[in-house]
């Protein structure tokens, strides 16, 4: 029988445990979609693509289109279109070294180049490539939960 002693301090550490579980877990985005609908910006209308492919799933359903956009500026853009997949915690873009991006080890054996947070699971988005990134080399586009080291899809670029 747990004495009134322990009853709180028991207490208190599991709704700590309960906390820091969702945190981790964030199970509400199973069920709740983040759609973004960004337009293309006004100088892609006389861009040249670089480079495209299609997402297919790995860890979660995705789909959709990575395209790979130089600019007039000179700046080059990457597109995803009519994409979707899971939403999730700490969910990034990542340019892989790889050809495609199949397992979990891809991004740490052929090296990547983080382009920021997913801005939703579902929908059109812009993200700005830096400069110095060499397409010969970062091949694949992938959707990486950098929480659990996970890749929910990707899209081989060619």
């Amino acid at each position: 029988m747990i004495t009134r002693k322990l009853f709180f301090p028991i207490a208190a550490l599991a709704g700590v445990a309960a906390v820091v579980g969702w945190y981790l877990f964030r199970p509400e985005r199973l069920f709740i979609d983040r759609e973004v609908s960004e337009a293309p910006p006004a100088a892609a209308a006389s861009a040249a693509v670089l480079v495209s492919g299609d997402f297919h799933s790995n860890a979660h359903q995705t789909s959709g289109r990575a395209t790979i956009y130089q600019m007039a500026d000179g700046r080059r853009m990457l597109r995803l279109s009519g994409f979707a997949t899971s939403n999730g915690p700490d969910v990034r873009v990542y340019l892989v070294g790889a050809a495609d991006v199949n397992d979990n080890s891809a991004a740490d054996r052929d090296g990547f180049v983080d382009l920021g947070e997913l801005k939703g699971n579902v929908g059109d988005q812009n993200y700005i490539l830096p400069v110095d990134v060499d397409l010969r080399q970062y091949r694949a586009v992938s959707i990486w939960c950098r929480r659990f080291s996970v890749n929910f899809g990707a899209a081989p670029l060619g």
